[in-house]
């Protein structure tokens, strides 16, 4: 799901970096689940733009933000109660991608890997790069394939590959695993 967006306006492509899952408290404030590596990450964003995946999108300055639990709580403008909160949820939550911080060589953007290809050493397509699990030991990539879904961790003995420019992701891993 995290994937790059065309730009609402001139801010550039936007990147997904988290959902608004249901209204927290009685006084507006919305549970955010964060689509990043760190709970806490999305608190540098002062900004976010909330909205669906293909639109309309609302830019909004968040007024408070902490972490709760497993999640954030959110404070946004124009969300005085719960009622308001009620019909916030499902969106999702974009920034900027020139604002993320750049990447190391060994290093991926989750919303990167979304919807790569995955092959494995012999060339054997395995499927589509659907979503990335945390596992708490390692991430996990979630590939939809012709029969469901296949699950490879995402360590080094497993990828050997991720390639971006060419949108492929190269895996130690057999097809009937």
């Amino acid at each position: 799901m995290p994937v790059p967006l065309p730009p609402p306006d001139d801010t550039g492509p936007m990147v997904i970096m988290g959902r608004i899952t249901a209204a927290h408290g009685i006084r507006g404030w919305v549970k955010v689940q964060p689509y990043t590596e760190y709970l806490d990450s999305l608190l540098d964003y002062r900004t976010w733009w909330v909205g669906h995946e293909h639109g309309p999108w609302r830019k909004m300055e968040v007024m408070q933000c902490e972490v709760h639990n497993k999640t954030l709580s959110a404070q946004l403008p124009d969300c005085p109660d719960r009622n308001t909160a009620e019909k916030l949820k499902g969106l999702l939550i974009a920034v900027p991608r020139s604002s993320l911080p750049e990447n190391t060589d060994d290093e991926y953007y989750w919303s990167d890997l979304i919807g790569l290809a995955v092959e494995n050493e012999a060339g054997v397509k395995l499927g589509t790069v659907a979503n990335l699990l945390e596992t708490g030991a390692n991430q996990v990539l979630s590939v939809t394939t012709v029969n469901g879904e296949i699950l490879i961790p995402f360590v080094a003995t497993a990828i050997r590959q991720v390639d971006i420019k060419n949108g492929v992701i190269r895996v130690d891993w057999a097809a009937d695993y």
